[in-house]
């Protein structure tokens, strides 16, 4: 039985906490808070926060909101105050939390395994227009953001999320976040495994149940049967990759402590290998470790990747087998490495019954709730019910049928969807950046929309796989240290000696193949204004100094500092 607050497990050694506060593990019997977080926790679940938005802050107003609601617990339910307008990046770091919060809010739509219907597009289309000034974007862990959100019409939206099955339970938080999924589960000609079940289960047992809302922090997850390795498997704090066991057949291969930020991690191997049956049961023993041996006493500690750091995998292994498994895991074999240079799914790809299905491209997952609802009903009306959202910002249309392919793609790309995308708006991703999100110092998300248009315009024969991920802050929320061309924001002076926007520039991360992070060329920096030139500078270079097959990160690893200058 593993520790709880309420029901320490007698097997495991104990000690008194005294003076020595430790790392602030549950197991070790430190369950004294020791910071705000924990404090806030502890008083209150923060999953029991529904109750009095719904019945006491929608009525009363912003002003009614007791803070530790306001900046902790509303976020088990999807709830982040937004960026007041006009801040600049520079106060950031110096303001205090009342000083940058605005009286509105973004809202994540919980969306586990990217998986959505046609009516339920639609519904959140609709709330986008009613609720939230039009506004949506596609993230990068296959949900959707709204913002504008007054907290007077949270509870209308959640009963209309609700209603088509949808919701934005522990969407935020110190819980358990959305399961990833491969967006072609279920479909695609080539999958191993399908692992919808699985996210199906761990949702079931996990997702708002009162065991597992108290994290040290967020914990993330990734599921996918899927040989293109299309879930960012290795920076997810848990994630079964899909292989085929020699003797067992198809199943999964266990990664944990995954993550970026500021100090970030690969995920490693376990070793194990896990039958679809029992993922959701080594789910649970995974996330109970983290719960009860996870660093609590900083914040800047408290993801799963540190305690793996200390322990290793041999002993994360033996602890999950013995303590929470009570059985061995069987040995497996590593993933293969993924054929394809793309794993977003993008263009037209039959499915294994036959059927195709249909991926495309926004502009760093920028849409509205007007193109939701038209998304909706261009999928309807050819003949669609079902689609999906990917870990690339991107959207795919399944089942379609062969002869309705064409006007699909027609009705998209008048939408300024592009199925047929160039590799600059197939490979940019942005994060929230300065214009709602409270920790962000540049601009990003517009910033990377003209950032396409003036590539595709400058170097238009350009048709090599490209990553670029844009990143308002150091906290990497897009993913900057595992992308060709990662690029975090920062301020910074200008010729003329002026504080302008800019980036600290990473070169060379990857992902799937050969994955690892980029590399940061010394005194590299670029203003925003700049970018453009730039890249176009690098990717010239890049064109006239490659080999024959080199890919842009091998190249980054070989080439002098004055060539990515």
């Amino acid at each position: 039985m593993a520790a709880t607050p309420e029901q320490p497990a007698p097997a495991t050694p104990r000690r008194k906490a005294g003076r020595h506060r430790g790392e602030g593990q549950w197991a070790a019997g430190h369950f004294t808070p020791l910071n705000g977080n924990e404090q806030f926790k502890k008083d209150d679940d923060g999953l029991n926060v529904r109750t009095r938005i719904e019945t006491i802050y929608s009525k009363r107003g912003f002003d009614s909101i007791d803070p530790n609601d306001l900046r902790g617990r509303m976020r088990w339910w999807g709830l982040y105050t937004q960026r007041k307008p006009g801040i600049d990046g520079g106060k950031t770091a110096i303001l205090e939390p009342e000083e940058l919060d605005d009286e509105y809010f973004m809202l994540r739509v919980r969306i586990d395994g990217g998986r959505l219907t046609t009516e339920q597009l639609r519904v959140i289309g609709e709330i986008s227009v009613e609720f939230a000034r039009g506004t949506a974007d596609i993230t990068d862990r296959q949900n959707v953001q709204y913002h504008w959100i007054r907290i007077e019409d949270v509870p209308e939206i959640w009963r209309r999320l609700e209603a088509v099955g949808l919701s934005t339970t522990e969407a935020c938080g110190d819980t358990p976040r959305t399961i990833l999924g491969s967006p072609v589960a279920g479909v695609a000609a080539d999958e191993i495994i399908d692992g919808t079940p699985a996210v199906d289960e761990i949702h079931r047992r996990f997702i708002g149940n009162p065991d597992y809302s108290n994290l040290p922090r967020k914990f993330k997850t990734a599921i996918s049967g899927s040989p293109q390795l299309d879930v960012a498997h290795e920076i997810n704090d848990i994630a079964f990759v899909g292989v085929d066991h020699p003797e067992h057949g198809p199943g999964f291969d266990l990664w944990v402590g995954g993550g970026l930020s500021t100090n970030p991690k690969l995920g490693q191997r376990l070793g194990a290998w896990v039958p679809l049956d029992e993922v959701p049961d080594v789910y649970g023993g995974v996330i109970g470790i983290f719960r009860d041996y996870g660093y609590r006493r900083l914040r800047t500690r408290a993801r799963l990747k540190f305690l793996l750091a200390d322990w290793g995998t041999e002993k994360f292994r033996q602890i999950l087998e013995d303590e929470y498994l009570e059985r061995k895991l069987l040995d497996g074999p590593a993933p293969e490495q993924p054929a394809g240079t793309w794993r977003d799914h993008l263009g037209v790809h039959q499915q294994k019954d036959g059927r195709f299905y249909v991926g495309f491209a926004p502009r760093v997952g920028r849409v509205d709730g007007p193109t939701l609802v038209r998304i909706a009903e261009a999928a309807d009306a050819h003949g669609s019910a079902r689609l999906r959202t990917t870990t690339e910002q991107k959207m795919i249309v399944l089942d379609v049928e062969e002869d309705q392919v064409p006007s699909l793609v027609a009705a998209l790309e008048a939408l300024d969807l592009k199925v047929n995308a160039s590799p600059f708006r197939r490979g940019t991703m942005a994060c929230t950046g300065i214009e709602f999100c409270k920790l962000a110092i540049v601009e990003t998300k517009a910033r990377g929309a003209s950032l396409i248009d003036e590539l595709e315009r400058r170097i238009p024969d350009f048709d090599e796989p490209l990553t670029i991920n844009i990143n308002g802050c150091p906290n990497a929320c897009a993913r900057i240290q595992v992308a060709d061309i990662g690029l975090k924001g920062q301020l910074m002076l200008d010729k003329d000696g002026n504080q302008v926007e800019g980036f600290q520039v990473h070169l060379g991360g990857a992902l799937g193949l050969e994955a690892g992070f980029g590399r940061k060329v010394r005194g590299l920096k670029v203003t925003s204004d700049d970018l453009p030139d730039y890249v176009e500078r690098v990717l010239g270079r890049f064109q006239q100094e490659r080999k024959d097959g080199e890919r842009f990160a091998a190249w980054t690893a070989r080439a002098s500092e004055e060539d990515l200058s």
